[in-house]
C-alpha cells in the first residue's frame, strides 16, 4: 500500500476542495503518516474520511476536522500550544510540525503513554505529553498562544481560560454528548469572543469541568 500517495489523495480530495488552504497545514497533512496512528486492522482505512476506533472508547478524528481545527487556530510557527486529549497522538504530531511546542494532556494512561512512544518513535522533539485530568490544564507550563480542546465540553473549562494568553485561541467542540458546534474562541482581555464554525461529533471530555467527572 502506497501510504504517501494516500496521503496525497486525502490532501487534494478532502482538504483543499473543503477550503483547507493554509499551506503549512496541508504540509503537515502530507508528512505525518496516519497510518501509523491506526491500529493494524484500520489502515486500510487510515485516509478516509472518517473517525476511526483506537481503544479504550476513543477515536481518532476524520482528517478533515483535524485540518479544519489546526487551520482555524491561525497558527504561524511559533506557537506554544496545548492540547487536551491527545488519544492517538495524530492531532499532536500535525501540530508539532507546524509549532514551536506542544503540551499534551491525556486522561487515559495507557493511550498516553502509547502515543508518547510512537511521537518519539517518529522522530517529535517538541511534544510533551502527560496523563491527567486535561480540564484543570497544565499550570506549570502556561500561559498557551493556542489551546485545542479534542473532546466535547457543554462549557469552556475555566482554568483553560486562565491559561490562555491575551489574544490567544482555544477551539473546542462546544455543547452536549449528543450535539455540539464546534467553536473558537478569543480572549480578549477580561472577555472572551466566540465563533462558531460547524456542526460535529466528538467524545465527551471528561474531567472537573467537563461533561462528566467519570
Amino acid at each position: 500500500m502506497n501510504y504517501s500517495e494516500l496521503r496525497k489523495e486525502m490532501v487534494e480530495t478532502q482538504l483543499i476542495p473543503r477550503g483547507i488552504s493554509d499551506k503549512r497545514v496541508l504540509e503537515a497533512f502530507l508528512n505525518v503518516p496516519r497510518h501509523a496512528f491506526v491500529p493494524d486492522k484500520e489502515k486500510e482505512n487510515a485516509y478516509n474520511d472518517f473517525p476511526l476506533p483506537i481503544g479504550n472508547a476513543q477515536t481518532i478524528s476524520q482528517p478533515y476536522i483535524v485540518a479544519l481545527m489546526t487551520e482555524s487556530l491561525g497558527l504561524s510557527g511559533t506557537e506554544k500550544v496545548l492540547e487536551i486529549g491527545t488519544g492517538s497522538g495524530y492531532q499532536t504530531a500535525i501540530l508539532a510540525e507546524i509549532v514551536k511546542e506542544v503540551y499534551s494532556i491525556e486522561r487515559i494512561p495507557a493511550l498516553a503513554e502509547k502515543a508518547e512512544r510512537l511521537l518519539k518513535e517518529l522522530g517529535y522533539l517538541n511534544i510533551h505529553i502527560i496523563s491527567t485530568d486535561g480540564t484543570l490544564g497544565w499550570e506549570e507550563k502556561a500561559p498557551f498562544d493556542r489551546i485545542i480542546i479534542t473532546a466535547a465540553s457543554s462549557q469552556i473549562p475555566e482554568p483553560l481560560i486562565k491559561q490562555l494568553k491575551d489574544n490567544g485561541k482555544l477551539i473546542l467542540p462546544l455543547g452536549t454528548s449528543l450535539s455540539q458546534i464546534l467553536t473558537l474562541v478569543e480572549k480578549k482581555k477580561e472577555s472572551i469572543e466566540t465563533l462558531q464554525i460547524c456542526g460535529c461529533t466528538f467524545v465527551p471530555l471528561i474531567g472537573k469541568y467537563g461533561i462528566t467527572t467519570q
